[in-house]
């Protein structure tokens, strides 16, 4: 984590809210990715998409071996996002659960 020297005008707790806030209010994948693309390095996104990535491999109780072999992801990278999904905070598994969701809903409207 970044230290800095002065304290910075708005608290770290009310800009990372205002964050989510602002990731929350963007209507679908187009202006998601904008987004991204302009708030992130291109190595920032990598690895956020290296991270994600593994997660359904993880989900389906695939070796690290073998999620390293089909993605290329480093096995360090992996074992984080596993510990983050058995330990973390939920958002890995609450966005794969809604990812899973939203998927099975646009296969049947697919198949309608």
């Amino acid at each position: 984590m970044k230290r800095r020297s002065i304290d910075p005008e708005t608290p770290a707790a009310s800009a990372e809210q205002s964050l989510c806030e602002a990731l929350l209010s963007l209507k679908n994948v187009e202006e998601m990715s904008a987004f991204l693309h302009d708030l992130c390095t291109p190595a920032e996104l990598e690895v956020m998409v290296d991270r994600w990535r593994v997660v359904p491999y993880l989900l389906d109780g695939v070796s690290y071996r073998e999620i390293h072999e089909r993605t290329a992801v480093s096995i360090t990278t992996i074992g984080r996002v596993a510990r983050y999904i058995n330990q973390g905070s939920g958002g890995y598994l609450a966005a794969a659960a809604r990812a899973a969701r939203r998927r099975a809903t646009s296969s049947k409207k697919a198949k309608a």
